[in-house]
This record gives structure tokens, C-alpha cells and sequence, in this order.
């Protein structure tokens, strides 16, 4: 029985910390990640119609693609509500990082999807056939691209304001789908103008080795993120010339450490001020430092380490009066 109780208190706060969460930015991602799961299914229906239309190998490997849209899709929803959970006793940091897991998996989809298209390429190169009814075929699949194409542009630019590693991965797959789309198109339009079916299964191959391209990369990306690599050169830069400028009263700034997950970017350092200053105007300086940065940084997570001056090392931050 105690158990039991257990494991309900468990669930009603774990429900009360997402319910918490509903009114947060986080639920614009929410929506787009709804929306990412609608479009998939239209799109491989749309793309589904095709292949069954034309018998394409090349179309075949592009609606096999589009089923890695809608697993990703629930992957990246499943992520974000995930991320969207604020810190607890367990994850004092959040659970920002789950949002870099769903952008690894994406990744290793998006390959599968290049070996399966390299697999049916390759069964059709040496034995090519010819396209049934090719145009009515282009006109379906082009329509389930210009979707994607629409939707991917919505997903990169709405992801990098809402600062979604999940979003955006899933953008950048739906760009390598319209971009495997276009090169399906392009080789159906020649093999239907020359006759040379065998630019079916070779266009599709091609396609496949940009897929493995994109993916590979997505992977090396988001692993960075799970692996705290530092914020970008730019962020760094701003974050510095605040220290600098808005810490009035201290003396410098070192051992600047920063790190990203998800929406959140932390930011650490030492402050060194004067050995005659108080408790409270030194607590005074660090609220005011870490306002600026929450202003100039969103979703900044600042921690600084107050040090009397006799702790400076002469090597990091110079504050300007």
C-alpha cells in the first residue's frame, strides 16, 4: 500500500510540474511539433499516391524517406514535452537536453532512410523498367514538396527563435526531403523526356548520398550539445562585453564557462571585487550583471562566483568603470 501511495504522489507532481509548464513559451514548440506530425502523415500519403501511381523506384525510396518524417516527428514532440518539464530534486538543470536526444535519433533515421533508398537503387539499376503514367505522378509528388518545403522553412525559422535543437533538426530533415523530392522529380522528368529509365534508380542513389551527408552532420551537431560544447563565438563575444561593461564596482571577471541545452544557455564565471566590499553590494553587483545577461542572452541561466581581490589571476575580464 505504501508503495502504492508512492508512486501516486510521484505521478501528481510530475503532472503538476507539466501542468506548470502550459503557459510557457515552450508551448509555441508544442504546436509546431503537432503541426510536423500532421504534415508528415499528409506527405507520405501524398508521396505513398505517387509511387502507387508511377511504380518509380526513385518515388518509392522518397515515400520510404517520409516515413522517417512522422517517426522523427513523434520523437521531436515526445522531446520537447519532456524539456518542457522544469528542474526538480532529481535534474536540478532541467531536462533541457532531451530535446538533443530526439535530434540524434533524427539523425540516425535520416540514415537508415539513405541505406534503404541505396538498397531499392541498387535492385533497380541493373534491372530498370518504365514509368506508368510519369507526369500524373510529378504533379502528386511535387505537391507533397512544396508542402514540406513550407513546413520546412516554418520549422528552421520558429525553432531558432523559440531556440528548439529538436525543431530545427526536424527542419533540416524536411529540407533533405525536399531536396531528395527535387532530384527524384528532376530524374523522372529525364527519364521520361530521353527514355534512359535507368536515371530512375540512379537518381535516387545520388539522393541517398546527400541524405547520408545531412544525417551525419545533424548527428556531429547535436552530439556537441550533449557534450557541453561552449556557446558560439558571437554569444561568447556579447557575453563578455556585458561582464565588462556592467559590472560597475568589481574589479574582473574569470574562468568564464558556458554551455547550451535546448532553450537555455548557462553561464558561469568568478567575479573579483574589492576586499572592502560588503556581502550586499557585492550580491547588488551580481544582480544587476545577471539581468543584463538575461536581457541580452534569453533564457540565460547566470551563476557567479564572488572572490575577494586578492583572488584575481590578471587574465580574464577587465570590468570598465
Amino acid at each position: 500500500m505504501r508503495n502504492i501511495k508512492t508512486l501516486l504522489r510521484t505521478r501528481t507532481a510530475v503532472m503538476t510540474r507539466i501542468e506548470a509548464c502550459e503557459g510557457c513559451p515552450v508551448s509555441t514548440t508544442m504546436k509546431l511539433a503537432f503541426g510536423s506530425l500532421l504534415v508528415g502523415f499528409v506527405v507520405f500519403g501524398l508521396k505513398a499516391l505517387a509511387w502507387w501511381i508511377t511504380g518509380s523506384v526513385a518515388l518509392l525510396s522518397d515515400a520510404l524517406e517520409s516515413t522517417v518524417n512522422v517517426a522523427t516527428a513523434i520523437a521531436a514532440l515526445i522531446a520537447i514535452r519532456v524539456a518542457a518539464v522544469p528542474a526538480d530534486a532529481n535534474h536540478p538543470y532541467g531536462h533541457h537536453k532531451a530535446e538533443f536526444f530526439s535530434a540524434v535519433l533524427e539523425g540516425v533515421m535520416i540514415i537508415i532512410a539513405a541505406l534503404l533508398i541505396l538498397h531499392q537503387a541498387y535492385g533497380s539499376i541493373f534491372a530498370p523498367k518504365v514509368i506508368d503514367a510519369p507526369i500524373e505522378g510529378l504533379l502528386v509528388n511535387g505537391a507533397a514538396t512544396v508542402l514540406n518545403a513550407f513546413w520546412c522553412w516554418v520549422l528552421i525559422t520558429r525553432g531558432r527563435v523559440e531556440k528548439s535543437p529538436a525543431l530545427v533538426a526536424d527542419g533540416r530533415h524536411l529540407l533533405t526531403d525536399v531536396v531528395t523530392s527535387a532530384g527524384v522529380a528532376l530524374g523522372l522528368l529525364l527519364a521520361t523526356v530521353t527514355g534512359w529509365w535507368i536515371l530512375d534508380p540512379a537518381l535516387a542513389g545520388i539522393v541517398a548520398l546527400n541524405i547520408l551527408w545531412s544525417g551525419s552532420r545533424m548527428i556531429k551537431e547535436s552530439l556537441s550539445g550533449l557534450l557541453d560544447e561552449a556557446v558560439p563565438e558571437e554569444t561568447l563575444k556579447v557575453i563578455r562585453e556585458v561582464i565588462s561593461t556592467e559590472a560597475g564596482g568589481a574589479v574582473e571577471a574569470h574562468d568564464l564557462r558556458t554551455r547550451h541545452a535546448g532553450r537555455v544557455t548557462f553561464i558561469d564565471f568568478h567575479l573579483v571585487v574589492p576586499g572592502e566590499t560588503s556581502v550586499s553590494d557585492a550580491h547588488e553587483v551580481c544582480d544587476h550583471v545577471e539581468l543584463a545577461l538575461k536581457e541580452a542572452v534569453p533564457d540565460a541561466n547566470v551563476t557567479i562566483h564572488v572572490e575577494p581581490e586578492h583572488k584575481a589571476k590578471h587574465t580574464g575580464i577587465i570590468v570598465l568603470d
